[in-house]
């Protein structure tokens, strides 16, 4: 019976949201817009007849929307575009969500909502809607234009912080509070858990897949992806984190990859079912009655997001030293709220630390915005001429010179190449010194069940622990190595560049050696500091860190050359995965 039950509803839901978009299709509104009206119509709150039975089945299928929907995002997320968008992505980025949380929360806290439903509602506001976004630009055939592609920079950056946020005020829900030294916790240990798994990620699942390739079969290739996708999601869960941010790393990871393509096209007919419910869902939760209520809010938190991202991600296109014109057209292309304000506001539902009101409202604000997102994208044009007409001509030249003074302070020939060099190491060496951090953390994280499986022969607990220890000392040594070699490198770019002959006379090469050799020591002094403070869990006494110092530096001096060659190897297949992940015969 609830078999039967189950299929009704999915008739229903497919049936009523086929013709429903297909009447947006041909009034040229987006289909996103469609589904939730449909959602609408057959909700439980539209007389005269419920026609939806198995709700809950339903926003289980809802779930898997989201999972579909955050893994096609990382899909289309690349590290190379990361790297490319520059200055205005980010400024732009942490503008917009720095402003709208903060307008967010302002605005609940002036309609006297409690402190946990204005953050929600600050956090809803903040992420613009990657799907409607492209859909927009598509439409208006601008999606190869330069504010275009700023625009793309920005989402990018959008998603990375947006799960950020997510994870954030997961952990705000249960505990309650928050405090600035929580914050950075979590910012830091969800920032290494993100590197972490790209690197190992990267390293191990396109290779996996272009074995799967090979025997030509698509369903193969499908199963293995959507098994990737939902173990993934599953270890991401049991590190008590998100499962959103589980389905965007590996889609992110399998981004990389050489059947990105494929993979794509097979999976889109799913996220196209699944992501039709997940909206479909979103509607049925929609009460006429709580939207008329709630008419005011929704109409300030409307003006909120328009006048809101178009201020703070204008402000920050500009401050990058983009073109007033520009600027404006960035500013209002992302003037909605969409697909990730709607997990959010499920999040703070299914944590039950939100009001019901919230969900409606956050849908009615996205759907207005949704709505408006073309014609904000069309005006802006004649609204920068209006502007550059009422603009005095004073502030005018003003804006002309901040422009022209940001294009001069920029490095240019050999001072370009060098800045690139020393961003070049030190990146290199925050993956290599994250890969340590990740191995250290993962030892205190298993401690406990390690030392279970090791009291069998080894009673002592500090013995265990020196073994737990040394283990991931010894697993660090070649990135350890690798983060060295960089850092000497680096250090002898800075003494090449900063002790000139004039200066040092005939001691020029010696005081340059000595820094060259002093920094990185330091810097690895530093390290092994921060290694004792994340690691205190498995710190054994002092003699048996001595020993176990004594004997990594021994196996370090005999087994230097191949710790590099295995670091090489990886760092090989590394930038052959980045720098070739697309199959040529689908260009």
């Amino acid at each position: 019976m609830h078999a039967i039950s189950f299929i009704q509803d999915l008739a229903v839901i497919m049936l009523v949201a086929g013709v429903v978009t297909i009447v947006f299709h041909r009034l040229k509104q987006p289909v996103v817009l469609g589904y939730i009206v449909a959602g609408f119509i057959i909700g439980p709150h539209t007389p005269p007849v419920g026609l939806i039975h198995d709700e809950q089945t339903i926003k289980t299928l809802a779930e898997l929307g989201v999972i579909f929907l955050m893994f096609c995002l990382g899909l289309e997320f690349s590290l190379r575009k990361l790297f490319k968008v520059g200055a205005t992505a980010f400024i732009a980025a942490f503008l917009e969500i720095t402003l709208m949380i903060w307008i967010g929360y302002e605005i609940g806290q002036f309609f006297g909502w409690n402190s946990m439903d204005s953050l929600f509602l600050g956090a809803i506001l903040a992420i613009s809607s990657t799907t409607i976004i492209v859909k927009a630009l598509n439409d208006l055939k601008m999606k190869n234009q330069h504010f275009a592609q700023l625009i793309f920079g920005v989402l990018i950056v959008e998603d990375i912080l947006g799960i950020g946020i997510i994870a954030l005020l997961s952990g705000i829900a249960v505990s309650g509070t928050v405090s600035s030294g929580e914050v950075f916790s979590t910012v830091g240990k969800l920032s290494l858990f993100m590197i972490v798994a790209l690197v190992i990620g990267i390293l191990l699942v396109p290779r996996l897949l272009a074995y799967v390739a090979k025997f030509e079969s698509n369903e193969m290739l499908l199963i293995t992806v959507l098994g990737l996708c939902f173990g993934f999601c599953l270890l991401v869960v049991k590190l008590e984190y998100s499962m959103v941010l589980g389905a965007f790393l590996i889609g992110a990871i399998m981004a990389e990859s050489r059947q990105l393509l494929k993979i794509e096209r097979l999976i889109e007919p799913i996220r196209d079912m699944f992501s039709a419910i997940f909206f479909v869902a979103i509607g049925l939760m929609i009460d006429p009655l709580i939207l008329l209520d709630y008419a005011w809010p929704i109409a300030v938190i409307t003006v909120a997001v328009v006048l809101g991202k178009m201020i703070s991600c204008g402000l920050g296109a500009f401050i990058a030293g983009n073109d007033g014109k520009t600027s404006l057209r960035v500013g209002m292309g992302l003037s909605q709220i969409g697909e990730f304000s709607f997990i959010i506001a499920a999040l703070g539902m299914t944590l039950q630390v939100t009001s019901d009101f919230l969900y409606p409202v956050a849908v009615a604000v996205s759907a207005i915005t949704t709505l408006l997102t073309p014609y904000l994208i069309r005006g802006a044009d004649p609204l920068s001429h209006k502007l550059a007409g009422i603009v005095p001509q004073r502030m005018a030249r003003v804006f002309g010179m901040y422009g022209e003074w940001l294009r001069s302070i920029q490095p240019q020939g050999e001072g370009a190449l060098l800045a690139s060099m020393i961003r070049k190491i030190l990146l290199q060496v925050g993956i290599n010194l994250a890969l340590v951090m990740a191995i250290f953390f993962s030892g205190g994280y298993f401690a406990e069940r390690i030392g279970g499986y090791m009291s069998e022969w080894i009673a002592d607990e500090s013995l265990q622990k020196a073994w737990i220890c040394g283990a991931a000392l010894l697993l660090s040594l070649p990135f350890l190595i690798a983060a060295y070699r960089k850092l000497k490198a680096l250090s002898m770019l800075l003494a090449e560049m900063g002790v000139k002959p004039e200066m040092a006379g005939r001691h020029t090469a010696r005081v340059r050696k000595v820094i060259a050799e002093v920094i990185p020591l330091l810097s690895l002094l530093v390290i092994f500091l921060l290694l004792a403070a994340l690691s205190a869990s498995i710190l054994p006494t002092s003699e048996l860190l001595m020993l176990i110092a004594v004997i990594a530096a021994i196996v370090a001096a005999v087994a230097w050359r191949w710790f590099i060659r295995v670091h090489t190897r990886m760092q090989i297949a590394l930038l052959e995965t980045l720098g070739n992940h697309q199959e040529p015969s689908e260009h």
